[in-house]
């Protein structure tokens, strides 16, 4: 009986959810209305209970259809326009989505090179000479992901390519892998100045420098900030709570996956044993400096545009899909003339590294097809007519964001569509405020807040959220089945959300951020003292 519990369960609250909708709208109305966060939530609750990724978005993706067609009255045949025409065509002839794409294919073939020509293996033994236990591959793979701040794409992939090796040596589960990867990408790059999240932010901005307002952000993200601290903490505490618990005591055994191991096809051994360390830094320094000079190239860098500007008006997908096709011409070359692959090798390369992306790019392909759904629905508007319906209490605003954009993000699976809908709501909110910027330069406080309680929402729903790009990619770069990546994360993701709301409601109040900043450390700090000492009464076992 017990395993039917929590379908049980999901089915009421979709039952309940529905029956909230028709209360609230008829379902000819359905555009722009509660109705709009149904397909998200059938999708999500799906993948959590079943434990099967394509079938649960499909099933997501229908239920949106059918609402759609129903609420533009288009009919049967309207349900298919809009899931195959409007869903998977549209957004797979995307340019920015192929963009995606290319640079996942692409990455997959240069993870290969790199393991056929031997650099992993040789970087492997390297590695074990030099990290000797399980904090210091979970704080490998955390300092590692700090120093790739460009993309959070990017971040993913290479981390987990370079990582999973010597992860793997020290018993450390995917899952866990996984989630390392993921806590420390996205909270990177939502700091880090120089990234594709700070180009995004700062074009959601219109009246005031976008650049100057993000890093005026950064000391308020305290999703992002509380994140990065836990990582640390947990990796060198080894403290785990949830289901990563049993992950992380089954990896000590010997189990690196707990339940599903064949998600992705098993690498390609070294084509022979002259591969050195070289043969994989070189190649990752080589696709970091191209792809960074892919991305200020499309911001027009080389036409003048000074390196901040362009960084901030770059093409983020076209910049990567470019600096990656470049770095790949250039390590085929490399690896030629080292002579540890011959031409065929090569080549052979192309084919594998495309299958090893399969299950994301089907992922993706999904989840992007699901957004388009409530992108239909006008799931935005909804969600937007609740932030400006609360503005009046401004004491609570950031509170309220932050709460708001969490669960936008969860349900559409987007950070940047998340605050690129609600920093518009609080820049219009604060209207006559920021009349004044232009000439004294400086930003009200309560307005950094507000737009950093919306970044940090974004985050956060975007890591819990299974239909996620950057939970996805965090999924593919650990090779780790992608519902126990979402599932073992998700009791992380939601201890930190707790201390970061209690931190969004004092700043309403207090508006300092060194208050702010350290009343939320030391709250955090506490709680994870807390769960560590729980955790440390009880016993250790392993679950399958």
């Amino acid at each position: 009986m017990k395993k039917y519990v929590s379908k049980i369960i999901f089915a009421l609250l979709v039952t309940v959810f529905l029956i909230c909708c028709m209360v609230t709208t008829p379902i000819s109305e359905a555009i722009g209305t509660l109705w709009s966060l149904l397909p998200p939530i059938v999708a999500i609750g799906l993948a959590l209970i079943t434990k099967e990724v394509y079938s649960s978005l499909f099933v997501g993706i229908l239920a949106g259809g059918v609402i759609y067609a129903a609420a533009a009255d288009t009919g049967f045949t309207g349900m298919f326009t809009a899931v195959v025409q409007d869903g998977f065509i549209a957004n797979l002839s995307d340019t920015y989505n192929v963009g995606i794409l290319i640079f996942l294919v692409v990455l997959g073939v240069i993870v290969v090179l790199m393991n056929k020509a031997g650099g992993s293996r040789a970087y492997g033994e390297w590695a074990a000479k030099h990290i000797k236990s399980r904090v210091g591959a979970s704080l490998s793979t955390f300092l590692l992901g700090v120093l790739i701040f460009v993309d959070d794409y990017f971040n993913c992939l290479t981390v987990g390519s370079v990582m999973r090796p010597v992860t793997d040596k020290h018993g450390v589960s995917r899952s866990k892998l996984a989630y390392l990867i993921d806590a420390t990408a996205a909270p990177v790059c939502i700091i880090a100045p120089i990234s594709s999240w700070a180009a995004a932010v700062s074009g959601t901005v219109e009246g005031v420098n976008g650049i100057q307002l993000f890093i005026s952000t950064i000391p308020y993200n305290l999703y992002a900030l509380l994140t990065l601290l836990m990582v640390m903490f947990i990796s060198i505490s080894r403290t785990d709570y949830g289901p990563m618990r049993i992950h992380e005591e089954n990896a000590e055994r010997g189990d690196l996956f707990t339940t599903r191991s064949k998600v992705y096809e098993a690498e390609d051994a070294p084509a022979h044993s002259r591969g050195k360390v070289i043969d994989l830094i070189l190649p990752v320094v080589i696709l970091i400096i191209l792809c960074v000079i892919g991305m200020i190239y499309t911001g027009g860098f080389f036409d003048g545009v000074d390196f901040v500007n362009a960084f901030a008006g770059c093409d983020a997908a076209y910049g990567l899909s470019l600096g990656s096709m470049a770095a790949l011409l250039v390590i085929i070359a490399y690896f030629l003339c080292r002579r540890v692959l011959n031409f065929t090798d090569c080549m052979d390369s192309i084919a594998s590294g495309f299958k090893q992306m399969v299950p994301a790019i089907l992922i993706l392909t999904f989840a992007w097809t699901l957004k388009t759904m409530t992108n239909l629905l006008d799931a935005g508007a909804f969600v937007s007519g609740i932030v400006e319906s609360g503005a009046a209490i401004q004491i609570l605003l950031p509170l309220i964001l932050f709460a708001v954009a969490v669960g936008l993000s969860f349900a559409t699976g987007t950070s940047w569509g998340t605050f690129g809908i609600l920093i518009p709501i609080v820049t219009s909110v604060f209207s006559e405020e920021l009349v004044n910027v232009t000439g004294t330069g400086e930003i009200p406080s309560m307005v950094i807040i507000c737009i950093s309680a919306c970044l940090a929402g974004a985050v956060c729903g975007d890591h819990c959220s299974p239909i996620s790009d950057t939970t996805i990619m965090a999924s593919t770069g650990a090779q780790c089945d992608h519902v126990n990546h979402v599932s073992t994360q998700l009791p992380y993701a939601f201890t930190v959300a707790g201390v970061s709301a209690v931190g969004y409601l004092l700043a309403g109040f207090v508006q300092n951020v060194f208050v702010v900043l350290g009343a939320s450390i030391v709250l955090m700090l506490a709680v994870l003292f807390a769960f560590r000492y729980v955790t440390q009464k009880k016993p250790r076992h392993a679950v399958r």
